[in-house]
């Protein structure tokens, strides 16, 4: 593998954010913040090794979805917990069932790391590992969003900055 290769198959997002660890943890994983920014999915983690990982739609993400005609699963990311080190480190697989191609790539494993830093702001990096899910890839990356896919990670943790920093999502 060369170079190119690991660089198109891992991304790396970081942001620094106002907040404790554990109030970035609990953004993370816990379904009532979750269901508040991003794409408000609701989170399910057995937080152990070997645990479940799951992602429920909320009802105005079906709503929304259904309406520009595409039907949500039940579950719409799935996955197992690799590590849990709270407030520091999460490691999961992921597998997203938004449609046939998606469900059909390999599983990808996120790692979630959050170090504090001084004046109580804390770097949050989300590493993503792609291997063998170019759609995935790309969605992430926020290249399908002028076509409606959203902006992707970065997208997604600026909204948790605003949320843990000002109290409101972009949608609130």
């Amino acid at each position: 593998m060369t170079a190119n290769d690991v660089a198109s198959t891992t991304q790396v997002y970081r942001v620094y954010i106002k907040a404790t660890p554990q109030a970035i943890w609990d953004a993370i994983t816990k379904p009532e913040w979750t269901a508040r920014y991003g794409y408000t999915g609701l989170v399910d983690y057995e937080l152990r090794p070997g645990g479940a990982y799951k992602v429920y739609p909320t009802e105005p993400f079906k709503a929304a979805s259904e309406a520009q005609g595409y039907p949500v699963p039940e579950v719409i990311i799935d996955g197992e917990v690799l590590e849990a080190d709270p407030p520091r480190k999460l490691v999961t697989t992921f597998r997203m069932y938004l449609d046939p191609a998606l469900a059909a790539e390999p599983y990808t494993r996120i790692t979630h790391e959050i170090h504090e830093g001084a004046d109580g702001v804390c770097a949050l990096t989300l590493t993503h590992e792609l291997e063998g899910s170019p759609t995935l890839a790309n969605i992430v990356r926020g290249s399908l969003e002028p076509g409606g896919a959203g902006g992707g990670h970065a997208w997604v943790l600026s909204d948790l900055k605003s949320l843990l920093e000002i109290g409101k999502a972009f949608a609130e």
